[in-house]
């Protein structure tokens, strides 16, 4: 499969290796230029490219961007490619933490249908509820007892499906996260956030959220123990199990308090 990568930063570099590594046509780009990122694209065996080139003749089209930056994107950027290719959205945001604020997902707006909009193109959201060190380092075989699962809104069932698979290639469960409208369920802080948690548990997490509970939790507890942890500059494996633990006290499922 054609896969363009945008943003080599931490998660779209660990998914331009992995998909590489399974035999995918693999493609990245960032804002800077074909040239900068030729030395990555030179270490893990794939094309350098600008983003405009990472978009044409691409079946999928992965966005790993600063959560901002969809806006900013060229308009005409997907005017050359397919009409059916899948793009992924894996970005987050943190409103005065580390982005502006947007007035419109403030009010309720999902944040990947914001992206949708700025791109006029249908989309879908996934890898943005698992943490780098976890993409990077703890996937499993398909069946392996304890598999971490990754979930997936968006709206058209081929491309879905699509997201799925290349989910499920590189050790992770995929889990049906519902329609893109719904996908303010796996967002920041909500309960299948960034935990490790398997499929079942994902599936509860997704189901458990309330919407607007999240934001409060981000703004507040959440970003208060991230200064805590990351105080001392630690690497992210230093840190990973007690980010998972404090992400799932913040959001306990039921069950398991």
């Amino acid at each position: 499969m054609k896969i363009g990568v945008i943003g080599i930063g931490e998660m779209g570099g660990t998914l331009a290796r992995k998909w590489s590594e399974k035999g995918h046509d693999v493609s990245v780009a960032n804002s800077r230029g074909a040239g900068a990122a030729l030395a990555f694209a030179t270490e893990v065996g794939v094309q350098a490219t600008d983003i405009h080139g990472a978009v044409e003749g691409a079946e999928v089209v992965l966005l790993a961007l600063p959560f901002p930056a969809a806006a900013t994107l060229p308009k005409d950027l997907f005017n050359r490619a397919a009409g059916d290719v899948v793009i992924i959205d894996v970005s987050n945001y943190f409103p005065g933490i580390r982005d502006p604020h947007i007035v419109e997902i403030d009010v309720g707006m999902p944040e990947s249908v914001w992206v949708s909009q700025q791109l006029g193109r249908p989309i879908f959201k996934a890898f943005n509820s698992i943490l780098s060190y976890s993409l990077a380092e703890l996937g499993k075989p398909e069946g392996k007892h304890g598999r971490l699962a990754i979930p997936v809104a968006g709206d058209d069932g081929r491309g879905k499906q699509i997201v799925m698979r290349l989910i499920n290639e590189i050790g992770f469960d995929p889990v049906d996260g519902g329609s893109l409208a719904e996908s303010w369920r796996q967002e920041p802080l909500t309960p299948a956030y960034c935990c490790d948690y398997d499929a079942d548990k994902t599936r509860r997490g997704l189901a458990a959220a309330v919407k607007g509970k999240a934001p409060r939790i981000r703004d507040n507890e959440w970003w208060d123990n991230h200064r805590r942890l990351f105080a001392d500059n630690p690497t992210y494996g230093e840190v990973h199990a007690e980010q998972i633990a404090v992400n799932r006290t913040l959001n306990p499922l039921l069950g398991d308090i």
